[in-house]
């Protein structure tokens, strides 16, 4: 089998040194951080944009006529704005700002969903789902009478096309699926699955947790109806997200929370409601958060998502060519089209044992269900080991997860 060539851009190659957490020991070791997916680290642009808004311009938002509370506007609505641009939003108040794509489909299956549905309409999802794509389902189709049905997928990990083709009724009102999936890696292909729904008048919402970070997306392009992501995937703080929608649609839709912000006008007979994005923005937001995922935003342009993407395709290839030599390994996900993550087993051991070998040798993975639990049952799995890639890996932090798989594979001989 030959080996992979390694094609990374010069600027990607010295992406390492912009993060500070990645220099570090752990257990005596160099730290190798294979955990992106879950979350991603943060460079010191982003954490400086950050520490500069607390130490220089912390106040509250919007309703402040003093010279803090206009810095922390300019600053909280310039990050919409680069949010607005990075996924190609066809205006600013498509941009709802959320705490994560969690609350963003919650948002969407309460706001959306809830008043619409009704017993004998369905929601569409599939078996890769995150929980986070499945659970926000359950409950409205358990709150309107409404019924969920699931997509199956191969052993490979796809979505197996035309059972998902032929579950696209009149009855399904809406079809949750995720851009790539977190366990797996598998890439769907997503303006095909989209023009198909869209022709039979069914929404589309995309969980795209996983796809922000690692190639270009353009919500015009693609054609759904919603499309959800969290800053934290892509090296901007936790407790930030987005909720793209269709402004014909986010208008229509009642507010999720109420408080205040959402509003214009609140009498103990009447409220009226602010208009979009504002109206699902209930209460103090987390601007120092959204402000460092403004700052996140910049840093991947500067990269270059093309260069990312480039990059961390040809460093899967590689970690995948080198896992398949391993004695023992068996990878779980095998798609034709995978972003930079692999799941896989080594002989006997358990996920957990496994992981805490690794991390004795500074290399840093994640293991167990991955919050997709029915991806493992399909699998017949408890759990697998993951490794996740980010633009700041390189081939060295993949020889050196070998190296500690190898080891590991000595101490359970």
């Amino acid at each position: 089998m030959s080996q992979p060539r390694l094609n990374s851009p010069t600027d990607i190659a010295t992406c390492r040194d912009d993060f500070p957490a990645l220099h570090q020991e752990v257990n005596g070791h160099a730290l190798v951080y294979l955990d992106s997916a879950a979350s991603a680290q943060q460079p010191t642009t982003v954490i400086d944009a950050v520490a500069r808004y607390q130490r220089e311009d912390h106040a509250n938002v919007h309703r402040g006529v003093h010279t803090l509370s206009h810095r922390a506007t300019e600053l909280y609505e310039g990050a919409r704005d680069k949010l607005r641009d990075f996924v190609n939003a066809s205006s600013r108040t498509e941009i709802v700002l959320t705490s994560g794509t969690t609350e963003s489909i919650n948002l969407v299956a309460q706001s959306y969903c809830r008043p619409l549905l009704q017993p004998g309409d369905q929601v569409l999802i599939t078996w890769l789902e995150h929980h986070s794509n499945i659970v926000p389902w359950q409950l409205v189709c358990e709150q309107t009478g409404a019924e969920l049905i699931v997509a199956p997928v191969n052993d490979r990990g796809e979505v197996e096309r035309d059972q998902l083709r032929d579950l696209m009724t009149e009855r399904v009102k809406l079809l949750g699926i995720g851009h790539v999936s977190n366990a797996l890696g598998t890439i769907n292909p997503l303006s095909e699955i989209i023009a198909e729904a869209k022709n039979l008048g069914i929404t589309v919402l995309v969980d795209g947790a996983q796809g922000v970070p690692h190639m270009t997306v353009d919500v015009q392009a693609l054609g759904c109806d919603f499309y959800a992501f969290s800053g934290h995937k892509m090296y901007g703080p936790t407790g930030t997200g987005v909720l793209w929608g269709r402004e014909a649609l986010l208008e229509e839709m009642p507010p999720y929370k109420g408080g205040g912000d959402m509003i214009l006008e609140v009498s103990f007979d009447h409220t009226v409601f602010n208009e979009l994005p504002y109206k699902f923005e209930a209460g103090t937001p987390n601007i120092a958060g959204t402000i460092g995922f403004g700052a996140a935003v910049d840093y991947l342009q500067s990269v270059g998502l093309e260069n990312i993407h480039e990059h961390e395709k040809s460093l899967h290839d590689y970690m995948v060519h080198k896992l398949v030599d391993v004695d023992g390994i068996r990878l779980i996900g095998t798609a034709a089209d995978q972003a930079s993550v692999q799941s896989f087993l080594l002989n006997d051991i358990h996920p957990h044992d496994l992981g805490t070998i690794l991390d004795h040798q500074g290399v840093a993975v994640r293991t167990g269900h991955h919050c997709a639990m029915p991806v493992m049952q399909r699998f017949g799995l408890p759990g697998t080991t993951r490794a996740s890639l980010g633009l700041y890996n390189s081939s060295d932090d993949i020889d050196r997860l070998i190296s500690a798989l190898e080891k590991a594979r000595q101490v359970f001989a």
